[in-house]
């Protein structure tokens, strides 16, 4: 799984076993691969609002197919050295959206590499099948939630800190709500590849030295797609560097580096708990990369003090830094098993898709005939 952050892949292998109505998962390891600076580099060069040709778009599909297939190889080794099958979730470019209606989605990684390396099923593609049924086509991280979560325990929300920030709620009697909030690192990273020439604000020190700037807060907080109903999905085809440039720009005052660091990161502690607000939760159960930065996590934890409580996934046995990647392994066993992993009521889709187009490695899903044909005859 490589996310909106697109600093790296995290890899994953796990074990699912039906028990009756319970699917049990037993995670057999997890790595995080870095991206290097210059792939880093590639990505972001193609990433809009930039221009870009074909050539750019098919270079970066397959070297990024490379860095997959390498990923995916070090799963099979932390599966003991066989898999039934490997989810790679590509690395999304665009997420096409119009009047809050998405359109289509472009995720890169050519995944007959990927297949080519490890010589079993590639599942890819994983959001076009709910968009293609009328879905926002993310998040798709809730169909976890919700077999993770207890409805019963009360109001409760599964939060992932990524390049943007998705709530997922459950809640007794209600059906399973999840959507895209805002941005968690997408803004910050911008800020600290422009500011501090660096890929991020490493443990939010520079933050934690800052003052929020109001006047920068306000006019970031004035962004239309937080009012928006969900479902809604959004992306760094609309929070990206030159969003933050523009609004820097309007204040027509400069703003000390580590103030644009803490505005940023108290935008993405109050547009999350305001979410988790307006559902009523009790508790919050955080992952992803932003749970690594403690300035950030000390201030959400500030604005639930009181209403709810703010843990992570790894005291329910999913590491943080790995739960999204978990997540998409359940989906690629849903979809083996012709099961829908999208959630109508998260992503608005008419029905619920099976997800994902699969890129096999000999047969995978039948045994080959004795004997390979060699002529084809046309029957009247």
């Amino acid at each position: 799984m490589s996310g909106t952050s697109y600093d790296g892949v995290d890899v994953v292998a796990g074990d699912f076993t039906p028990d009756g109505d319970t699917l049990r998962l037993r995670p057999l390891g997890h790595r995080e691969l870095a991206y290097p600076d210059d792939l880093r580099a590639q990505i972001g060069a193609l990433l809009p609002p930039a221009a870009t040709t074909i050539e750019a778009v098919c270079r970066l599909d397959n070297r990024l197919g490379e860095v997959f297939a390498e990923a995916a190889a070090i799963g099979v080794e932390l599966a003991g050295g066989a898999v039934d099958a490997v989810v790679s979730h590509g690395q999304t470019v665009f997420h096409w959206v119009e009047a809050g209606r998405v359109r289509g989605t472009l995720q890169l990684g050519a995944p007959a590499r990927v297949a080519a390396r490890v010589g079993v099923p590639v599942l890819h593609d994983l959001r076009s099948a709910d968009v293609a049924a009328g879905g926002q086509g993310a998040p798709l991280v809730p169909a976890f939630d919700a077999l993770l979560l207890d409805p019963a325990a009360g109001p409760r929300a599964a939060l992932n800190l990524g390049g943007i920030a998705n709530l997922t709620v459950v809640a007794p009697g209600a059906p399973v709500l999840g959507y895209d909030v805002g941005p968690a690192n997408a803004l910050l990273d911008a800020a600290a590849r422009r500011f501090l020439d660096r890929p991020c604000d490493v443990d939010g020190e520079r933050a934690a030295a800052g003052r929020v700037h109001g006047a920068l807060l306000a006019r970031l907080l004035a962004e239309p797609y937080y009012a928006a109903p969900p479902p809604k999905s959004t992306g760094k085809e609309l929070f990206h560097g030159g969003y933050l440039d523009a609004a820097l720009a309007a204040l027509g005052e400069p703003v000390a580096a580590d103030d644009v660091l803490a505005t940023l990161t108290e935008l993405t502690a109050r547009t999350v708990a305001d979410a988790c607000d307006r559902h009523g939760v009790t508790e919050v159960v955080a992952a992803g990369g932003g749970v690594r930065n403690p300035t950030l996590r000390a201030r959400l934890a500030a604005l639930g003090a009181g209403r709810w409580r703010l843990r992570t996934t790894d005291e329910l046995g999913v590491p943080a830094q790995a739960k999204e990647a978990y997540a998409f392994a359940l989906l690629g066993w849903l979809s083996w098993h012709g099961l829908p992993g999208a959630v109508p009521s998260v992503t608005g889709a008419s029905r619920a898709a099976v997800l994902g187009s699969w890129t096999p490695a000999g047969p995978p899903f039948g045994a080959a005939p004795a004997t390979p044909p060699r002529r084809l005859v046309v029957a009247d």
